[in-house]
């Protein structure tokens, strides 16, 4: 054991370990990358963690960086999740459901951050109440994780982010000191900059920072909300009214501004009562009109996916009632109604098949079949991209773009004309009501030309997207893997505006460094993993 391990030990209730096997296992995520730390610790308490946090920074404060990385399931495709110095673990022990209230006005659960969100879920529905901006990967993400990456959900073009139901956070800052965030008065907020503390220190920069950057921070960064590259949220931080909330900055940060300990989150009542209809059109231009005409009844979801996507699991065996025989690359509509009456519910089937009957679509609806058979065609990734007998593999590197609705179908067009020049295809699956769009290319990474050319992909795809008014980083943080090629089309003056936020809560580069920061593209590729797989994840079926 390395001395380092055995000095936390003594000090903390968890445990910590410099084990071989152990780092192995904690130096791959979901992502296709690989970096193996030094230690591997699982605080019991978030008094460990502020012990960790407090020696780290006295190791830089002389001269030595041991870096901190939190990770739950390790489940994060960007690579946000590994790290060269200390991992913090927080399923081991940081898992507990601490309260759920249930009788004030606004519902809310109490966590921390190692509660699978699909454990918080099966949990609240007991009382009636949801979180309605659980991923669809769930069964392998923490709360956490999904806070500090402000994932999103099927439900996301109506109710919001995660970050939107973030009511309050606990954070352990980068020194070990303590804080939690909430909306504070312009009073409250006074005190806090008088405070001799780090903590004051972070509120009077943070409120100079601001102050001095108000014009860039209206006209570049409150618009796009969307956006989880960098710190955008720094918009929503101060209030015309003077009060301050860091709440917003510390969503989607990725552990790179502080270390979440403890989080409240707001609820929903749950809705099983539900309407799902599955249609299949010929062309991209009925489901065009078909998409304009379906909003009209406010739908809580409707997604498109590429015909070709179902023709190749067809060609794996996988069988659709929708499809029949038939070979088609046309359109598949995934429409969701969530209305708690069931007669505003049947209206809506009626008008839905009308609609749909104009463009001579082949429809099935739960009213017919389960709920979950008509479910199952969003995982349809589950049978394509799992990796292949001649080394193709389909990283999720493309993922997450937002694109605006009213561009969906010139995007779709010259998204064909990039995948021909790149030779490779790029079928969409695309959620209609926040925009955001999902595609997955094939590359052998036992060969050095796929290397290259799936990092010129990603720089390509970020000016594609930007070219469309889209934001390449709109469902979850763009981590080590994209934020070179997200920060190529971002301007210089938010750039540096992001680079001196991170620099007043972590001056000492401790808290998860290369991850939302621009890197060497050497390291990257150094990074790689040839032998890359979801194995980890496999009993979930990770590509959903």
């Amino acid at each position: 054991m390395s001395k380092i391990a055995q000095y936390l030990n003594e000090h903390i209730l968890g445990e910590i370990t410099s084990n071989k096997a152990t780092r192995r296992r904690f130096s791959r995520d979901g992502s296709i990358l690989e970096i193996t730390p030094e230690l591997v610790m699982f605080p019991r308490v978030t008094n460990d963690i502020r012990k960790a946090a407090r020696f780290s920074w006295q190791l830089a404060e002389k001269g030595h960086v041991l870096p901190l990385t939190v990770r739950g399931f390790g489940s994060d495709v960007t690579g946000a999740a590994i790290g060269k110095g200390l991992i913090v673990n927080t399923t081991a022990h940081l898992d507990t459901i601490i309260h759920i209230a249930l009788k004030e006005k606004v519902k809310f659960v109490h966590v921390q951050p190692g509660v699978a969100v699909k454990t918080l879920n099966e949990t609240l529905n007991w009382h009636g109440l949801y979180l309605p901006t659980a991923p669809s990967s769930a069964q392998y993400s923490t709360v956490g994780g999904i806070v500090a990456n402000n994932s999103s959900s099927e439900l996301s073009g109506v109710v919001g982010q995660t970050a939107a139901w973030v009511n309050r956070l606990e954070i352990v800052l980068a020194n070990g000191d303590l804080i939690e965030t909430t909306r504070l008065s312009k009073r409250d907020v006074s005190k806090k900059i008088g405070l001799q503390t780090f903590e004051g220190e972070i509120y009077r920069k943070l409120d100079g920072l601001i102050e001095e950057n108000q014009e860039l921070i209206a006209s570049k960064l409150a618009p796009f909300k969307s956006d989880n590259a960098g710190y955008g949220r720094i918009a929503q931080v101060k209030q015309r009214d003077g009060s301050f909330d860091l709440t917003p900055l510390f969503v989607g940060s990725q552990g790179t501004l502080g270390i979440i300990s403890e989080i409240v989150l707001k609820t929903e009542y749950v809705n099983n009562n539900q309407l799902i209809i599955v249609a299949r059109l010929e062309s991209s231009e009925a489901t065009r009109d078909a998409v304009d005409s379906l909003l009209t009844l406010s739908p809580v979801n409707i997604e498109t996916f590429d015909g070709e996507l179902f023709a190749r699991a067809q060609t794996r065996g996988k069988k659709y009632s929708f499809f029949g025989d038939a070979n088609t690359t046309g359109s598949v509509l995934y429409i969701q109604f969530g209305d708690f009456s069931d007669g505003v519910l049947t209206r809506k089937l009626k008008k839905s098949l009308k609609i749909l009957s104009k463009f001579n679509a082949v429809v099935i609806t739960s009213a017919d079949r389960t709920v979950e058979e008509l479910q199952a065609i969003r995982e349809v990734g589950s049978t394509i991209y799992e990796p292949e007998s001649d080394g193709t593999v389909y990283p999720s590197l493309l993922d997450g773009a937002s694109i605006p609705r009213e561009r969906h179908e010139e995007f779709a067009r010259a998204t064909r004309e990039l995948a021909r020049k790149h030779h490779i295809n790029l079928p969409l699956h695309t959620r209609v009501l926040d925009g955001i769009v999902y595609t997955r290319p094939g590359f052998d990474f036992s060969k050095v030309s796929d290397k290259q050319r799936m990092f010129k992909l990603l720089v390509d795809y970020a000016a594609l997207v930007d070219e469309f008014g889209g934001t390449l980083i709109a469902d979850d943080g763009e981590g080590r893997l994209k934020a070179n090629a997200a920060y190529t089309v971002m301007s210089e003056d938010v750039r540096r505006l992001y680079q001196d936020i991170r620099a007043i809560f972590d001056p000492y580069g401790t808290l998860n460094p290369g991850v939302k920061q621009s890197s060497e593209l050497k390291d990257l590729v150094r990074a790689l993993r040839s032998d890359f797989d979801t194995s980890d994840f496999a009993q979930y079926s990770p590509f959903s």
